[in-house]
């Protein structure tokens, strides 16, 4: 297994509301089984392990642009979208934030009853994600989100996330079990977060000598342990840690602005569109009532699906399909979305039946945004952002109304010190317990 990536996001709290959430669900559904019709289960898998592909998905999909929610949002959607015939797909989604992080076992388990994967494996294998981004590597967030997606032959990719509360910073974590090589030796696909200086990372190379004196002064007992300890004298400051793996570093401000999106792109994408034409482009999908705006969005869910990893690098730009959560850079349209939606479910069950001549129209356009992107022109950032709130039939709600009380008798709210979130591994499991790291 290796670490992909890393991200590093503003932490932000609040819940997604209803009418969010429930497309988020279906959007994630039609994108991945788009995605396992053109590349296969493994490329879901990789994409997800990706930080800058994982932030895009989440823009197009009309969440926050740059905030942590993304992570448990996405994952969450995910989760619901593709439970319902998973095994069609052949994909599944377990763990979750908070106290799902700690059924992940037990979802392993019920998968591996009824599909035949190696339930114990994975709950390996997740356990020593979770065991290693929170006591190998010491960077100062605590794990609080952990989600495993698997693929019915033993493929899996893990996102997780810790927050920093202090800075108010959160940090993503992605692992691909793709070219496993040591869950110990630079092993993450990526990590996503800001950086903290000086930390602990046992897992990097340069690493190894301290890995193994740990092992011998273990195994040698508590006297040498305690002998070498007494020799300790002060040593060189460490040197800085610095990502070598993908690292995308989301910025503090909420509002997208100019800098945050490459506009020749934007042009590109617009001007896909605009050539395929509205009339044309809707007449090739068989839906007479798609509009220019419904044509744009499509061609940047496009682009989500078939873009390579270097495209991805201006997440804030996908914002631009559906509008974000909190109406940055402009609100979402629910007449865009659901069209976008219908057009998308119509070409996937045409592609299942055989015909795929929807899916690789939308595919077309993503070909032609990136012939047009260096020698499209267009409306500047701002008057984009001014089209995308020209004739919003409504404002939606922002955020979800909060959880009310279970009402259990002795119900009391926690006022005690947040602890970090005892996920699978990070609590020593005892002889004979085989559930001692699920509820």
């Amino acid at each position: 297994m290796d670490r992909t990536g890393s991200a590093d996001l503003p932490l932000h709290s609040g819940r997604v509301p209803d009418w969010l959430a429930q497309r988020m669900a279906r959007m994630s559904r039609v994108l991945v089984e788009a995605l396992v019709l053109h590349y296969g289960r493994h490329e879901v898998l990789r994409r997800l392990a990706h930080p800058f592909w994982f932030q895009s998905l989440g823009a197009v999909m009309g969440m926050d642009w740059h905030s942590s929610g993304v992570t448990t949002t996405v994952l969450g959607a995910l989760k619901r979208g593709l439970t319902p015939g998973g095994r069609q797909l052949g994909l599944y989604v377990v763990g979750g934030k908070g106290l799902q992080a700690r059924r992940t076992p037990d979802e392993l388990r019920i998968i591996g009853d009824r599909v035949g994967i190696d339930a114990d494996a994975l709950i390996r294998a997740s356990r020593l994600a979770a065991k290693v981004d929170s006591a190998a590597v010491q960077d100062g967030f605590e794990l609080y989100a952990h989600s495993l997606i698997l693929s019915d032959d033993n493929a899996w990719a893990v996102v997780q996330q810790g927050m920093n509360t202090e800075a108010r910073q959160a940090r993503r974590y992605h692992w691909l079990s793709e070219g496993l090589g040591s869950f110990v030796d630079s092993p993450h696909a990526a990590i996503e977060g800001p950086n903290q200086g000086v930390i602990l990372n046992l897992t990097d190379k340069r690493a190894s000598r301290a890995r193994a004196a740990q092992v011998e002064l273990v195994s040698q007992g508590p006297d040498v342990v305690l002998g070498a300890l007494r020799k300790l004298r002060p040593q060189p400051a460490p040197v800085p840690f610095t990502p070598l793996l993908p690292h995308l570093q989301m910025p503090p401000h909420e509002e997208v602005t100019r800098e945050d999106v490459v506009l020749r792109r934007l042009h590109g994408t617009l001007a896909a569109a605009a050539e395929q034409g509205p009339r044309d482009f809707a007449e090739l999908l068989l839906h007479p009532g798609v509009g220019a705006r419904t044509v744009a969005a499509l061609a940047t869910v496009a682009e989500v699906l078939h873009g390579s990893p270097a495209r991805f690098t201006d997440p804030a730009r996908f914002a631009f399909a559906q509008g974000g959560k909190d109406r940055q850079p402009f609100p979402v349209r629910l007449d865009v979305y659901d069209e976008t939606l219908r057009v998308l479910r119509s070409a996937v069950d045409a592609a299942r039946l055989g015909n795929d001549e929807r899916l690789q129209a939308i595919r077309e356009l993503d070909r032609q945004a990136r012939r047009l992107e260096s020698v499209a022109t267009g409306a500047s950032f701002d008057a984009l952002v001014e089209e995308g709130w020209k004739d919003v039939p409504e404002l939606l709600p922002t955020d979800a109304p909060p959880r009310r009380p279970s009402g259990r008798p002795g119900w009391r709210r926690r006022t005690g010190p947040r602890s970090q979130l005892e996920l699978p591994g990070l609590e020593e499991e005892t002889p004979g317990d085989s559930s001692s790291h699920s509820r």
